[in-house]
């Protein structure tokens, strides 16, 4: 399960958890291609700000803000695929949890 307060407030004793990042760019640059594979013509400007908008927002709400849980693993997703990254989720789970 994904979600900005799942390994915090959702499931906070579940006993995998990763907290994946990558920068603002990174992530308006995928969700803009994206959009336009699905016709959407909004800009690439307008995407980021609406990313960054989003983290402001969400680091800054009083009831459950975006935070990293401390027993989460940290994982920059910038330079990877899709593939890349379920690898690395897999290699923590089946190291730690199997």
């Amino acid at each position: 399960m994904d979600g900005r307060d799942i390994g915090t407030v959702v499931f906070p004793k579940a006993e995998c958890k990763f907290f994946l990042k990558a920068s603002p760019e990174i992530r308006a640059k995928r969700r803009h291609l994206e959009q336009i594979e699905a016709g959407n013509n909004e800009s690439f400007a307008s995407v980021l700000s609406n990313i960054k908008d989003r983290d402001l927002m969400d680091t800054t709400r009083k009831i459950s803000p975006l935070t990293k849980a401390d027993n989460a693993i940290e994982i920059d997703v910038s330079d990877m695929n899709l593939e890349e990254v379920y690898q690395q989720l897999w290699e923590h789970i089946s190291k730690n949890i199997i």
